[in-house]
């Protein structure tokens, strides 16, 4: 997306000290852990971390969109990134204990499993200006009882979308995709996310069809439920065009006229409209899944000041403003939709600010065994965990077994 050029004109609230101390090991034995902290100082001068492409940028991509240079100007904290090609490289980084990256900007399938394996630390919120500007709903996301693990970054929605002119009737249903007669119909047709998660819109359209199967969170899923995901998955392959992860290559598809309906976000239902394709994005009738970005701070983090002062500088407003509009992404600070920042028709777009709407929304969260875990409750212990869907989702999509 382009992104129009504005000076970040926000000041930066000025920072106390910080008792986060760390010890670092041999190269071969773990690093010392951070505790939660309760005051900053001075930043340290350095600033380590970790991102999937497209969600941090410097100036390389674009000169005109660089939220990281400014931030070094401000602090003194030189930003170093480690950009991992996936969401399992990024696991895999971030649980290296001999490692000290200070952050991760990690989703749902990351999110959960470095709470889990004690890889990030937790988040004294008190010290991240604009913290209680950022959504509610998705403040909540990343707790463990009275303990945040996380600051919402951004967020998305995922949607079916349709081709109007070869998609009628116009569908209102994950049954679209799903249904075997319905993806029969629109053979070679269908647009699929690439992903293990999106085994949870499968497990929304059996949460309807199927009752007897008993799935209520669809992210939280037993053998038995997720084997009936999975049946449905395997069936809707050979009608599969594509399994998209650049959003870009979905675009060209419903552009080119070569997918009819597809599972998108509202990135796809954007650019597309805008581009006056005949394209509609709809919410399913069964419901709504979403996801959300956040930064987390390393467990083992060697610059723990100026990691919360990236804390603070990502939730600000024209920070926000610059991540959502480049990226294609909803900000977690619904004051990027203030004054002059973004568009109005893309915040109406993305549904920002629109609580109702978020109000609906499942959000992901990792796959665990323990059911009923998102919110840090406890629950049963014969759910599938994310290894589970991960072999489920190659096995259904790509017809084998996944070679680690």
């Amino acid at each position: 997306m382009r992104l129009r050029a504005k000076v970040l004109a926000s000041g930066m609230a000025a920072v106390l000290v910080a008792a986060l101390a760390a010890c670092s090991g041999g190269e071969d034995k773990p690093v010392g852990t951070v505790g939660v902290a309760s005051t900053l100082g001075p930043g340290e001068g350095a600033l380590n971390l970790v991102t999937l492409p497209g969600y941090i940028e410097n100036g390389g991509s674009d000169p005109r969109v660089d939220w990281v240079t400014p931030f070094q100007e401000r602090t003194g904290c030189k930003v170093s990134l480690k950009v991992v090609a996936s969401a399992e490289d990024m696991a895999e980084v971030m649980q290296m204990k001999s490692r000290r990256y200070d952050g991760v900007a990690a989703p749902p399938e990351v999110a959960g499993r470095l709470i889990d394996s004690q890889d990030v630390a937790p988040v004294n919120t008190g010290l991240v200006d604009n913290y209680r500007k950022l959504e509610p709903r998705l403040r909540n996301l990343l707790k463990r009882g009275k303990t945040v693990y996380g600051v919402p970054y951004v967020w998305g929605s995922n949607l079916l979308m349709y081709d109007t002119r070869s998609a009628q009737p116009a569908p209102s249903s994950w049954a679209a995709l799903f249904d075997p007669a319905q993806a029969r119909r629109y053979s070679g047709r269908l647009v699929m996310r690439d992903s293990p998660l999106a085994i949870a819109e499968a497990a929304l359209y059996l949460r309807g069809k199927d009752r007897d199967l008993g799935i209520g969170d669809p992210y939280s899923l037993t053998r038995e439920q997720l084997e009936a995901a999975e049946r449905v998955l395997a069936q809707q392959r050979p009608h599969v065009k594509m399994y998209w992860e650049l959003p870009a290559d979905s675009v060209s598809a419903f552009a080119g006229g070569e997918a009819a309906v597809g599972q998108v976000w509202p990135y796809q239902v954007d650019v597309l409209s805008r581009a006056g394709k005949s394209v509609q994005g709809v919410a399913p009738s069964e419901g709504v899944t979403g996801w959300m970005n956040a930064w987390m701070i390393g467990a083992r983090a060697e610059h723990p000041n100026c990691m919360y002062q990236w804390l603070q500088w990502t939730a600000s407003p024209d920070v926000q403003q610059q991540i959502a509009e480049w990226s294609g992404v909803a900000p977690a600070n619904p004051q990027a939709c203030d004054g002059d920042r973004l568009r109005a028709a893309f915040c109406n777009a993305y549904h920002v600010g629109d609580r109702d709407y978020l109000d609906k929304v499942v959000f992901a969260h990792t796959p665990s065994r323990q059911c009923g875990t998102s919110g840090g409750a406890k629950g049963r212990r014969d759910c599938t965990d994310y290894a589970e869907w991960t072999e489920a989702w190659f096995e259904a999509t790509k017809g084998g077994k996944r070679v680690p």
